[in-house]
């Protein structure tokens, strides 16, 4: 079984850092994908209301034969649920639809600043109840930049124990990591591969033929170097299964720079200053 090295947060919570993401797969696939990640050794499973399938992670988390305990589970608010009260209903509702009394991880998913009158700290101090309470183990943000961050900072008790960013090595996002770093705010990564479009990067190709292993591997273990927690997404077994199996060599600090200075600042997703979308 493969061993994962762990993050410890900045309240004291430990985090696989490496996980089973969970986005775009449909809730009929959900359970059976999750069942296999578990089977490969996966133990940290990242879903989010938006998602519409945190009934079939509860599924599969509780069918698989582990102790909840040994489970990481996280999932994020709404975006139609920022109002404190919306919040509540709509975190209750997690609870209910993965059948846990509590969650390893909630998140806000994204800051919305052109929504809710630009209020995410009222958002932000609602999921504060939540870990005050118990029934969030940790609380922590999804797409927020600085800006964002510095207002929490200075308008909440609770510093968030992750951010869950957009990272891949055509994005690198130094100015989030280093304000999080100085924060300890650990750093999540989605869309780790840029939805593949980094695969075919020849320094990436040849990084990969040197070490052995493929190019989604070593840009897997590129985040794993940089410290980065990472959940890559698969309905596929083998490709499960090939993810998880990056805990068995090391890039060289050459390799790392390599890959890093690939940075183009292309984002594959929505820009967090500008994304509204909320649900109809």
């Amino acid at each position: 079984m493969t061993s994962v090295p762990e993050i410890m947060l900045n309240n004291g919570q430990a985090i696989p850092q490496f996980g089973f993401g969970v986005f775009q797969v449909k809730p009929a696939d959900t359970a059976e994908a999750v069942g296999t990640a578990l089977q490969a050794g996966y133990r940290h499973i990242d879903t989010a209301e938006g998602y519409g399938n945190e009934k079939e992670v509860g599924e599969a988390v509780g069918k698989s034969g582990l102790d909840r305990a040994d489970v990481f589970v996280t999932s994020k608010l709404g975006n139609g649920a920022h109002r404190p009260d919306d919040a509540r209903q709509a975190f209750a509702g997690t609870l209910d639809a993965l059948g846990f009394d509590y969650i390893d991880l909630f998140l806000i998913h994204w800051p919305l600043p052109t929504r809710y009158d630009g209020d995410y700290v009222s958002t932000w101090k609602t999921l504060e109840e939540f870990y005050r309470d118990g029934r969030a183990r940790s609380i922590g943000v999804s797409n927020f930049q600085p800006h964002h961050l510095r207002r929490l900072h200075g308008e909440s008790e609770i510093t968030p124990a992750v951010n869950q960013i957009e990272v891949h090595p055509y994005l690198t996002q130094d100015d989030v990591r280093t304000f999080c770093a100085e924060h300890q705010i650990a750093i999540e990564a989605w869309s780790p591969i840029a939805q593949g479009n980094v695969l075919d990067d020849p320094t990436i190709v040849s990084i990969a033929r040197n070490v052995g292993k493929t190019a989604a591997q070593v840009v897997l273990r590129w985040h794993i170097e940089r410290g980065d927690i990472v959940f890559p997404k698969s309905v596929t077994p083998a490709r499960i299964k090939e993810n998880i199996d990056i805990f068995d060599f090391e890039l060289s600090g050459e390799d790392v720079e390599a890959i890093s200075a690939l940075n183009r600042n292309e984002r594959t997703g929505p820009d967090p200053d500008k994304f509204d979308m909320v649900p109809d």
